[in-house]
């Protein structure tokens, strides 16, 4: 990296310190507009009406309330709607609000994305997708633990590195390799999301959650937390990927995944399972 490069790296950081600092980060308009509806329909006591409503207002967010609810995954009625007030009582407060991460993320992702940015952006929200909707599955059948919180936890996971790389965007002539790249992101993305997160106003449990599974640090006695899910989603994804190079030691296994009883065979068993119902949830949140 030459030393005209250096000094943008450099200038690229103190942005990224500056955005730590300040009250406000930096986010496309969409994803503002999108988080504002979240924390409309956030509000005690909203009614259905009121929420359709206020979904209605955001043709991407009722696309997709409506996508999701049509979905084999979530539409036990097996009758599709088009009308918003029958698909936010069919989903749910929660799934609804959580829909409206999946959009924030996707327009942050997508936004300034161009060249191999844009090839990182995609990789990361399919991973993320993955891990989310693994998340939610392990929750539902091997955890008593909220699957539409697991959700939410898997796809917040690695925010701050959709958050980075949208702001790396601005300067790509900077980074010369997706190592020089990937060693800011790796060395910054946990601040930036934990400040993302509350920005958002995500919930305590699922903030700390995320914030946990970025710390090789984290333990804990007991069952398995929100953290074990997220992390035994994100392993056993990699694991099973054919692209990934990520494999698990099963002789040592990780804390995470022993806290859920998933040795080698219980986990091959889980996969093959629910891999019909992963895919039906997969498709509906993409």
């Amino acid at each position: 990296m030459t030393r005209g490069n250096k000094n943008t790296e450099f200038e690229f950081i103190e942005g990224l310190t500056a955005d730590l600092s300040s009250p406000v980060l930096i986010f496309p308009t969409s994803l503002n507009a999108t988080m504002n509806i979240r924390r409309a329909i956030s509000q005690e006591n909203i009614s259905n009406d009121s929420l359709a409503r206020i979904v209605g207002t955001e043709p991407v967010l009722s696309a997709q309330v409506l996508k999701l609810s049509n979905s084999a995954a979530f539409n036990t009625t097996g009758k599709p709607t088009t009308d918003l007030r029958t698909a936010t009582m069919r989903l749910g407060f929660a799934k609804v609000r959580n829909l409206t991460i999946t959009v924030g993320m996707k327009q942050l992702s997508e936004h300034q994305s161009k060249g191999e940015i844009s090839q990182l952006m995609e990789g990361l929200w399919n991973r993320s997708l993955r891990v989310a909707s693994s998340s939610y599955v392990l929750a539902k059948h091997i955890s008593k633990l909220n699957p539409d919180s697991a959700m939410l936890a898997g796809l917040l996971h690695d925010v701050g590195k959709f958050y980075i790389l949208n702001r790396a965007s601005y300067y790509q002539s900077l980074f010369t390799s997706q190592k020089a790249l990937w060693n800011v992101v790796d060395a910054w993305h946990s601040s930036i999301g934990a400040a993302i997160l509350e920005n958002w106003d995500i919930p305590e449990d699922i903030r700390s959650a995320v914030q946990n599974f970025g710390n090789p640090d984290y333990n804990h006695t007991g069952v398995a937390d929100l953290t074990d899910l997220i992390v035994a989603a994100d392993l056993l994804d990699a694991h099973f990927d054919e692209r990934s190079k990520q494999t698990i030691n099963w002789e040592e296994l990780p804390s995470s995944l022993a806290r859920l009883s998933l040795n080698l065979e219980k986990s091959e068993q889980l996969i093959a399972y629910t891999k019909e119902e992963l895919n039906m949830i997969l498709q509906a949140i993409s």
